[in-house]
């Protein structure tokens, strides 16, 4: 298969073309890291019916500044950003009870409060208040100047306003404002995310020391910056994760992408496979089909959660079909192993508001965001390098802009991070599932005795953030307790000092 026509992972809203078209970036790789399990069925016990999401939430919208970080007429313009509260477990201010601030991250914050349930299930232990915030801003309902996405983010001014800096200075000026407006001055911030989320937070930190206290950073790959993490990094454990569970299973993915490419010089080529597959439309190219498979595989790894194992599942579906459905047709078997039946599979369209979160990913992977996966040496995905000067051609013709390699390890830093913060930062905590892709870029050794990792081996995207169950496994279990027991130890040492220093 030529590298050429090979991609994953580029789950672009092409309804959306009127700001970026396939032919812009379909040949580079563009993870989305999201929280949300879109792909596979759902763990029916952490399914969290729409009236516990809503019963105890109550919903506001802070006038937040467009601009931080200038000082002309338009950086004054406000817009509302969207923050929700659940003050049933709070002690109070006047008990100085702490706040639990969920960072939200690259799409609406109404998904996040379904799913994420670290927070309630801990907060009568804190009593703590709750409260999640919708940023990044332009994502779910905070979108500045009122408009509708693809308006503001087709406007190449407006859409300069959206970055981590200033997404971060609007954390900051809502948990000010919120502190003040409940009196709560001496509550102290534990800020939490998951994936990009907890990169945010782990960062937000770092540099608003003043307003949070600690924060958990789940799944937060920030080594992924400027090659401090080999590029092959992210695939080699997917590839790994397959191999693992079977290898029979990694041996006939590997040999499909030949087949793929064998069956598309036929005559009629593209029609077979699209009949093989189910495509919701018919097939223009195989590029389809391997962007398709790759982001399955892709996120059957990275969600590998031990209650619905999809990697699991999908291998054995492989691995039992019927030799005389052929090699596509076992890899098919996994499709649907996966995906459960369906009236097609590939190229379904994409709409609303996860195609606004995938275009929005896109333009901060083209500006700040910069996160050079690639395929060199695999075991189960032929090579595909990524090639900086190539994808930033891409970025400038889709949104006339270059990206800015350097600049997050410029301003949040990540080479050489333990000397670094060793004695500089303190209270994180990076936490991490070893079968999840995204830890290859996390980090997974303590820094310092307040900052520390704590990783399962057998964890996937984001799980310690999700709902205990009855089910949940002892080494996940383990993992949650070490996590609040961390945070206890930050709060006894925040009040003793507030004791003996605050007044």
């Amino acid at each position: 298969m030529s590298s050429s026509h090979y991609s994953l992972l580029i789950i672009l809203p092409l309804s959306l073309a009127c700001v970026i078209t396939a032919e812009n970036l379909d040949d580079y790789i563009i993870p989305k890291l999201s929280i949300l399990r879109r792909t596979f069925t759902q763990d029916p016990t952490r399914a969290v019916p729409a009236s516990v999401v809503t019963e105890d939430f109550q919903t506001f919208f802070y006038n937040q500044t467009l601009d931080h970080f200038n000082y002309r007429p338009e950086s004054y313009t406000a817009f509302k950003q969207r923050y929700v509260i659940n003050s049933k477990y709070w002690g109070g201010a006047k008990s100085s009870a702490p706040i639990f601030v969920y960072l939200g991250a690259e799409e609406p914050i109404d998904g996040d409060i379904a799913a994420i349930e670290f927070l309630p299930d801990n907060a009568a232990q804190f009593r703590a208040l709750l409260v999640y915030i919708e940023v990044h801003r332009f994502y779910g309902q905070s979108i500045p100047y009122g408009l509708a996405f693809d308006k503001a983010l087709s406007d190449p001014n407006i859409r300069g306003y959206f970055n981590s800096e200033q997404a971060l200075a609007d954390y900051a000026e809502i948990l000010i404002y919120l502190k003040q407006k409940l009196n709560a001055k001496q509550s102290p911030v534990i800020v939490i995310g998951g994936s990009y989320g907890g990169m945010l937070a782990s960062w937000f930190r770092l540099k608003y020391p003043h307003v949070a206290l600690g924060a958990l950073a789940s799944s937060a790959p920030i080594l992924y910056f400027d090659n401090i993490t080999p590029q092959d990094a992210y695939f080699s454990v997917v590839a790994k994760d397959f191999l693992d569970t079977s290898s029979s299973c990694h041996q006939t993915i590997r040999r499909s992408w030949e087949e793929i490419d064998k069956v598309t010089s036929e005559p009629h080529g593209l029609t077979k496979l699209s009949n093989t597959f189910k495509t919701c439309s018919p097939l223009q190219s195989s590029l389809e089909l391997k962007i398709y498979l790759g982001s399955v595989y892709a996120s059957a790894a990275q969600f590998n959660d031990p209650s619905t194992q999809p990697v699991k599942l999908m291998c054995d579906a492989i691995n039992e079909a019927s030799p005389r459905a052929g090699l596509l047709g076992k890899i098919f078997a996994g499709l649907v192993a996966i995906g459960g039946n369906s009236t097609c599979y590939v190229n379904a369209p994409i709409s609303g508001a996860y195609a606004e979160a995938l275009l929005g990913w896109s333009w901060q992977r083209c500006s700040e965001m910069v996160i050079p996966l690639g395929i060199t040496r695999n075991t189960m995905f032929p090579p595909y390098p990524f090639d900086l000067d190539s994808f930033s051609n891409s970025c400038k013709s889709a949104f006339g802009v270059t990206p800015r390699p350097h600049w997050v390890t410029t301003y949040f830093g990540g080479y050489d991070i333990k000397l670094v913060l060793h004695r500089f930062a303190s209270n994180i905590i990076f936490s991490n599932g070893l079968q999840d892709p995204s830890s290859s870029g996390g980090i997974l050794k303590n820094i310092s005795s307040t900052i520390v990792a704590v990783y399962t081996s057998k964890g996937s995207h984001v799980l310690d953030l999700l709902k205990a169950t009855k089910s949940d496994p002892d080494w996940l279990v383990e993992q949650r307790k070490i996590e609040v027991e961390i945070i206890k130890k930050w709060l006894t040492t925040y009040y003793a000092d507030f004791r003996a220093f605050g007044k």
